[in-house]
């Protein structure tokens, strides 16, 4: 691949137009491709509304049925989808960056991160995370 490529494909389409058609190639490909994980970094990068959001959630759980699936979003509409919720911050402590993960568990915990994705007046709205994962 020449060293030009990635510019002129930057030029055709977005990141977020790229990750969607790696998205859609492999949904198609799970079935026959050999590879045990799929990492997706904000695969949902200027995704424009709701609906498109459900769709790109429920293409990540078709190829989830088959692989193991990572998937770093900002959506609600995407996280909800995942069998297993992680809440990743980041804080500066002394001039340094850290990053600490943990699960959001199942129930209450979960409903109030997904609300905080929502960002609903303040704090977010618990009956639409709530909605979103039925």
């Amino acid at each position: 691949m020449s060293a030009n490529r990635p510019s002129r494909w930057r030029a055709i389409a977005s990141s977020g137009e790229m990750a969607r058609v790696m998205l859609a190639l492999k949904t198609v490909l799970a079935a026959e491709d050999e590879i045990p994980v799929l990492i997706f970094d904000e695969v949902d990068a200027n995704v424009g509304g709701e609906r498109t959001a459900n769709v790109v959630g429920e293409k990540m759980k078709q190829i989830a049925a088959k692989r193991q699936v990572l998937c770093i979003t900002h959506l609600p509409q995407v996280a909800a989808t995942a069998t297993a919720h992680y809440v990743v911050t980041k804080q500066v402590r002394e001039g340094r960056t850290i990053s600490e993960i943990e699960i959001a568990q199942p129930g209450k915990p979960r409903v109030t991160e997904l609300a905080r994705h929502v960002g609903r007046p303040k704090r977010g709205d618990p009956k639409h995370a709530e909605a979103l994962l039925k």
